[in-house]
């Protein structure tokens, strides 16, 4: 009997660029991948020459340029799913990627930050009472994101207004400031289970103009999640089409303005998993990752 020839994993990524972070986690996963006998490799969504069908699986990691050119990451998404088991699916990749997905987890009963959209077209309709958050519907890192006091109508409409030049719709949600005194937690799943939780800062400080670069995961540490946050998670990721083909998700939670937690983002496309943050982990993505492949 011959022996099983290795699984080919793709790792997959974007080229390196200026305005793109280093993924800390990449190699440690391929070592780990290759360790425990996979043919593991880093491989860049956008490269022509990448024949995706020699894999046994391809797994989304940091493409984190995507958001500057979803509709062609989108495409991607669908021939490698076509070609190769891509996880994410490309189904979950292009609901996902637009987060007009919160409107969905919301009719369906889970507690999200209340938003509302402006396509290129509408008027524009803003906040007159509170704080609030204006960001695109494709966007990662907290681009194109930022805070506004209702006096800062005029630099708000003048955002909206780059972003629909640009083709993009806007978000509007109110800025909930639990997160300055609770801050952000991000509880990662893999194949359904919880994994490990993180808690960062606030990214979006006072009058930081929204095409300012940000740090996107400030004061980052270790968290446990309470009862109450696994609970919302769990909610939502029951709610996504297609939950049951996730190898992983991360679902990011702040607190609502009854204090309760609530979903801002539910990252299933490139999220950063913070493997360095929580090196227990490795292993079990790792494990994911080789019976994925095997599937």
């Amino acid at each position: 009997m011959s022996p099983t020839p290795a699984p080919r994993v793709a790792l997959v990524t974007c080229r390196p660029g200026p305005d793109v972070a280093q993924d800390a986690d990449l190699p440690v996963l391929a070592d780990e991948l290759r360790a425990a006998g996979a043919d593991a490799e880093a491989a860049y969504w956008d490269d022509a020459d990448v024949d995706w069908a020699a894999y046994d699986l391809a797994v989304i990691r940091s493409t984190w340029d995507y958001s500057w050119r979803a509709a062609e990451f989108t495409a991607w998404a669908e021939r490698c799913g076509r070609a190769t088991r891509l996880a994410n699916p490309a189904e979950v990749v292009r609901w996902n990627t637009d987060k007009r997905y919160l409107g969905d987890l919301a009719a369906a009963g889970v507690a999200t930050v209340p938003t509302r959209y402006q396509a290129p077209g509408d008027p524009v309709d803003l906040p007159t009472g509170h704080e609030y958050v204006v960001k695109p519907t494709s966007g990662a890192g907290a681009r194109y994101a930022a805070r506004y006091m209702p006096a800062e109508r005029e630099a708000a409409v003048r955002h909206i207004e780059r972003m629909h030049a640009e083709g993009l719709t806007a978000m509007v949600q109110p800025y909930l400031t639990g997160i300055d005194v609770h801050g952000e937690r991000a509880l990662l799943y893999v194949d359904g289970r919880l994994a490990h939780a993180s808690r960062k800062g606030a990214v979006l400080t006072p009058g930081t103009a929204y095409d300012e670069a940000k740090t996107p995961h400030p004061s980052l540490e270790a968290w446990r999640p309470t009862s109450a946050e696994t609970a919302v998670a769990e909610q939502a990721l029951l709610a996504v089409p297609g939950a049951r083909d996730l190898l992983y998700a991360r679902v990011d939670l702040v607190d609502g303005p009854d204090g309760r937690p609530c979903v801002m983002e539910l990252e299933l496309v490139e999220p950063n998993l913070f493997l360095f943050l929580h090196p227990s982990s490795v292993r079990l993505v790792a494990d994911a990752i080789l019976r994925a492949a095997a599937r």
